[in-house]
């Protein structure tokens, strides 16, 4: 479903069934302190809140953030906050996270967002585009973060995240 069109290309609400994947695969904790990035108009985020401590609910286009608090505070999820930023620095301010979430498909997780995880941490994202997306689970043991293919999805991407082009000979 379209939620938003802008100048950084259109956004879309993610299918239940990848999502709720996704969100299983993360195993979040009544604990655990969570990063929505690209929370949209707030549906994962208010997922997410009843499942974890707390949710950091990342959003660079304005309108939606707003549509996003409008809706978490009108559902009584206390434990959201809404941030207005650009999605693939995540938010540090609040880092370190137990889980970040990634609400749409992107090239490849970016470094920022990977240097947020805190020890034990996991990330969850689909890496790829089209129907070549493939569903990753990331963790962060000892500082290092590893990652595994969880199962394969096709989903929008998130704007923001494509892959830079170089030259090649």
């Amino acid at each position: 479903i379209r939620i938003a069109a802008g100048a950084d290309g259109s956004r879309y609400l993610m299918e239940a069934s990848p999502l709720a994947k996704l969100i299983q695969l993360a195993e979040i904790n009544p604990t655990d302190s969570v990063l929505d990035v690209g929370c949209g108009t707030g549906y994962a985020s208010a997922i997410l809140s009843r499942l974890a401590g707390s949710v950091v609910a990342l959003e660079n286009d304005s309108a939606l953030a707003e549509t996003a608090r409008s809706t978490l505070s009108s559902l009584g999820c206390g434990n959201v906050t809404v941030v207005q930023g650009a999605l693939p620095q995540g938010h540090a301010a609040k880092a370190p996270y137990d889980v970040i979430f990634i609400g749409g498909s992107v090239a490849e997780v970016p470094a920022p967002l990977l240097d947020q995880l805190a020890e034990g941490g996991r990330l969850v994202a689909v890496e790829g585009q089209g129907n070549s997306g493939v569903a990753r689970l990331f963790f962060k043991a000892g500082g290092v973060v590893t990652g595994r293919r969880a199962f394969n999805a096709a989903i929008k991407p998130l704007p923001g995240f494509e892959r830079i082009r170089a030259f090649e000979f």
